[in-house]
């Protein structure tokens, strides 16, 4: 899960801010790229550090920054694959929030070294829910956030998501849909090209 985690912040920020200032984060991290060119084994101490100096370089605080790329990792170009691979959870955005649970199990399915946070759904009442992320790494909690908000958009729903904070529990999301046929939503094909696995996030 650290690689994954360090592999996303390095592709929204390239792109998004360029390679240059991946770069400074590098430096400000004390890392080289050759430590984050692979998937493999990598420790909570680094992604911690990798964390510090994005908010550093970019002067934001890092769980706005996971929030952006949440909503990178669904709308950017470079990112499709895995905007495929959400939306073949679900037909609609109510039918992808209960589905969130077997998300984790999905993507082992396709990498199994990969060990994502545990994803809790409780629907509260119609149009309303409680969604719990348990996982070792603060701030996973704020890129699901922008994942969701990037998703209702995608299906064309209009829905309010308040991140409630972490606790001993995880991070507690809640979600309450104000109007699911709000626009059209993005276009998907659901068999055009099949669904590519998660880590195929790269640059062209």
């Amino acid at each position: 899960m650290h690689a994954l985690l360090n592999r996303m912040l390095h592709v929204f920020v390239e792109d998004t801010y360029g390679t240059e200032v991946w770069c400074d984060v590098l430096e400000g991290a004390g890392l080289s790229a050759v430590e984050l060119d692979s998937l493999g084994p990598q420790t909570i101490r680094t992604t911690r550090a990798l964390s510090r100096a994005v908010e550093t370089v970019l002067a934001r605080p890092v769980d706005t920054v996971l929030e952006d790329v949440g909503t990178y990792l669904v709308s950017h170009p470079n990112a499709q694959s895995v905007r495929r691979l959400l939306r073949f959870c679900g037909t609609d955005f109510v039918d992808f929030l209960h589905s969130l649970e077997d998300l984790p199990d999905r993507i082992r399915l396709a990498v199994p070294s990969l060990s994502l946070p545990e994803i809790e759904v409780a629907e509260e009442r119609e149009a309303r829910f409680l969604i719990t992320c348990r996982g070792p790494l603060p701030g996973v909690g704020h890129l699901l956030a922008g994942l969701l908000r990037a998703m209702a958009d995608d299906y064309g729903t209009l829905a309010l998501l308040e991140h409630e904070g972490r606790s001993c529990d995880g991070d507690r999301l809640r979600v309450t849909l104000v109007d699911t046929a709000f626009s059209e939503g993005r276009r998907f094909v659901l068999g055009a090209g099949g669904a590519a696995p998660l880590l195929a996030v790269r640059h062209p």
